[in-house]
């Protein structure tokens, strides 16, 4: 096993660092020696990175998280929500595609779903390397329109045929009317249909997690959630509980502390880390690349977007960075947990 392995913290697909992985992974010889590691801990090496494992390019490489189905979502996710919100999300699409994404998340709030499915079709890249994630409205007109009506809306404006998937945006408009766990079991019917091949939530507390567990027969495969250190805090109990159920915590607003908190408490660590990291690898390490790290190495998968090209590409490279330590990330989530700075849904966090 290699030096040190074991003290990097660890990822949910596999237990092993993603830094390590794909430095193993940039050669003939260490990617046998990765083959060889993989084979002692009785894990396939497709069940760590969907390629094909012939190939001694780091950028064939894009890591995935297996989620409780099985299925496989990539670490990263382009969002067309926040600064593409109601806005034509075509180029943009299109955009990412050619900058390497392979995992795009959209909602139905987000009023662009046509425009993410040109996009796609804009681009030409088969059906069976995309991961695409829609998310059902936070309103149902009642009696009418049901989690599946709203999918095969979906369905037809992405001009896709199922989605990878399919998430309860919020559950405060269902929870309200009583309405959660009746919707849930139409999520079950829609991926026992194959409409949607995993489904989940989004902005679900530690309540609502458990009161959609008491009648799930299929357990909720993501809860995305606003995670990054100044709601660790408040998001840990939510992670604890989906880390104990087998759930993957998809982050989004992971970049807050950087662009929509800047200057905050946060900051000398992160310019600390960045600088390290920049000083390992030559490269210049941002903090935004740091607070990326860390939610790797959480096990999250992270959502995020930019309309720059070389945004996207620089994000994908971040798990090749050196791992933070334990200490690291001791320090960025005791620091992020001196403030409580929430930009998106309040109820997700009690507030």
């Amino acid at each position: 096993m290699p030096q040190n392995l074991s003290i990097f913290p660890l990822n949910f697909a596999s237990g092993i660092p993603y830094g390590r992985l794909n430095y193993l992974a940039q050669t003939p010889t260490s990617l046998a020696s990765l083959q060889h590691l993989t084979s002692r801990l009785s894990i396939p090496i497709k069940a760590i990175f969907r390629t094909n494992i012939s190939s001694t390019t780091a950028m064939s490489f894009r890591p995935t998280i297996t989620l409780n189905d099985g299925n496989q979502i990539p670490w990263v996710g382009f969002g067309t929500g926040t600064a593409h919100y109601s806005r034509d999300a075509k180029d943009v699409v299109v955009t990412a595609i050619r900058a390497g994404v392979r995992h795009l998340d959209g909602a139905q709030i987000y009023g662009n779903e046509s425009s993410l499915g040109a996009g796609i079709k804009e681009f030409g890249v088969p059906r069976s390397e995309l991961f695409v994630t829609t998310k059902l409205t936070e309103k149902l007109d009642l009696g009418k329109e049901t989690p599946r009506t709203k999918l095969l809306e979906s369905l037809e404006k992405l001009g896709l045929d199922y989605v990878d998937l399919y998430l309860i945006h919020s559950p405060a408009y269902a929870q309200e009317h009583g309405k959660l766990q009746e919707w849930w079991k139409g999520m079950e019917e829609i991926k026992q249909e194959g409409l949607a091949k995993s489904i989940g939530v989004s902005n679900h507390g530690v309540n609502t997690l458990k009161e959609i567990l008491q009648v799930a027969t299929i357990t909720p495969s993501t809860n995305q959630i606003e995670f990054h250190p100044y709601v660790w805090k408040a998001a840990k109990p939510i992670y604890d509980l989906c880390k104990e159920k087998g759930i993957v915590v998809q982050s989004y607003g992971g970049l807050v502390p950087v662009y929509r908190a800047p200057d905050g408490p946060l900051d000398p660590v992160l310019r600390g880390i960045a600088q390290r990291l920049s000083n390992e690898t030559g490269k210049a390490v941002t903090l935004a690349h740091v607070l990326t790290k860390w939610q790797i190495q959480k096990g999250v998968v992270v959502v995020t977007t930019s309309s720059k090209e070389h945004r996207i590409k620089e994000t994908l490279e971040v798990p090749n960075l050196p791992d933070l330590t334990e200490d690291e990330i001791t320090e960025i989530e005791d620091v992020g947990s001196e403030v409580h700075q929430r930009i998106y849904m309040k109820h997700c966090f009690k507030e």
